[in-house]
């Protein structure tokens, strides 16, 4: 895995995530968000910063060169379904994605976003009580997400402690440094 996540918005490797509370602009999405979607094949090789210019494009074109460090995207149910690529996520975590909440995930997308650093929680109805643009806040330890603007409010499902020690650290291999040194 390379230290490349996030550099290419902010010239840095990716923070650990040092609060629960995750703040943004929304990013709204539809259902069945696939994994070639997120990431398309036809660039699968081509370098991070070329992938991620075409991040989510076939669905929203304008996403890739408007989304700011922090945002949310929130989506319906099935989200990062389709194949097992890391790349997704390593995609959106590289844009500068604060977090991604969905009604529910691909299971395989679940898990490498969290190994790569990348808040992800499952809070069906959370689609619902946005538009694109609102400000969202995402509570990871209580799995509550907020609609800044409207003060709309729904509670999905926090993550697991362990899941939370691997973002609290940046990511899986961040953690397994953290651990080896200690």
């Amino acid at each position: 895995m390379s230290s490349d996540y996030a550099r290419i918005r902010t010239g840095r490797p990716p923070a650990p995530l040092a609060s629960p509370l995750v703040q943004g602009r929304v990013w709204t999405f539809g259902d069945d968000i696939s994994t070639d979607l997120l990431a398309p094949g036809a660039y699968a090789i081509a370098p991070l910063e070329e992938r991620t210019r075409h991040t989510l494009e076939a669905v929203n074109p304008r996403f890739a060169a408007e989304v700011r460090t922090g945002d949310v995207v929130v989506a319906g149910r099935n989200f990062g379904c389709g194949s097992s690529r890391e790349s997704a996520p390593e995609a959106l975590k590289a844009l500068g994605v604060g977090c991604v909440v969905a009604a529910s995930f691909a299971r395989i997308f679940l898990r490498n976003a969290v190994a790569l650093g990348l808040p992800a929680l499952v809070c069906p109805g959370a689609r619902e009580i946005f538009q694109e643009g609102d400000p969202a806040q995402v509570d990871l330890a209580t799995g509550t997400v907020t609609n800044l603007a409207t003060g709309a409010a729904v509670r999905g499902h926090p993550l697991p402690e362990p899941m939370v020690d691997i973002l609290r650290a940046g990511g899986i291999l961040a953690l397994l440094r953290e651990r080896a040194r200690s």
